[in-house]
């Protein structure tokens, strides 16, 4: 059984045999430049949405701030003055 499977699979992975074709004589040319018109297209629909709407309480976001902001640099300001004297 095992050596039927391993030939089956042998003879299925030979090599396929391509037709060979004289191309040599024939040139492909392309167009330089193509355009598609799609003025002469017309589409129609229909506006679908949703039956209901959903409406959102927004409130303004909080944050933990991380930099506090100081009312009071008084103990700075007399350092600096003592520093100048």
């Amino acid at each position: 059984m095992r050596t039927l499977g391993m030939l089956l699979a042998m003879a299925m992975a030979a090599p396929a045999s391509a037709q060979e074709t004289d191309d040599s004589g024939r040139q492909i040319k392309y167009k330089e430049r193509t355009e598609i018109d799609f003025e002469g297209l017309d589409v129609t629909g229909e506006l679908v949405k949703p039956a209901g709407q959903l409406l959102l309480d927004r409130r303004k976001a909080n944050f933990n701030p991380l930099i506090r902001m100081r009312e009071n640099f008084t103990a700075e300001m007399k350092q600096s003055v003592d520093e100048v004297k």
